[in-house]
């Protein structure tokens, strides 16, 4: 089973970012994603998390957001997590503003497991505990040991 924490680093979280829109919450994510690999490029992963969100909006309720995309080059997936000052319109469907942003890039060949890794990011997500105590956070050390803390549990 996938370990969400092993998704990301300490530099790849951020807390109270101040993004004022879905598409500047994306080019933060892009950036901080581009991080992780040198074989990543902000300007394509921002593209193609773009180009989803086209396809309908990964809102996922409750002030969640699962932005995610394949990304030729790539080969393993990797995270970003950011926590927004003020939540931000992302067309979610309960029309609720987002202000915990999780963005997911996996190789292009990566089908099953981006399926996997989405439906754990959701049941993650989905604990409403875990993400009150991701708001109330603003050190990227502590966000991610809650995020590996939730994984342990899970398992």
């Amino acid at each position: 089973m996938i370990k969400i924490a092993d998704l990301i680093s300490e530099d790849r979280i951020a807390c109270e970012v101040g993004a004022n829109s879905k598409k500047r919450g994306l080019e933060v994510l892009s950036e901080m994603v581009a991080l992780a690999d040198e074989a990543l490029n902000a300007t394509t992963i921002f593209n193609k998390l773009i180009s989803r969100e086209k396809l309908g909006s990964t809102g996922l309720g409750r002030g969640v957001a699962l932005p995610h995309a394949r990304i030729e080059g790539s080969t393993r997936a990797h995270g970003a997590f950011i926590k927004l000052r003020d939540g931000i319109d992302f067309d979610a469907f309960d029309h609720q503003p987002v202000d915990l942003l999780f963005a997911l890039v996996v190789p292009e060949h990566f089908t099953d497991e981006h399926l996997q890794i989405l439906a754990r990011l959701a049941e993650m997500f989905s604990d409403a505990g875990l993400c009150q105590r991701l708001r109330s956070t603003n050190d990227p050390a502590s966000a991610r040991q809650l995020i590996a803390d939730w994984d342990d549990r899970a398992d």
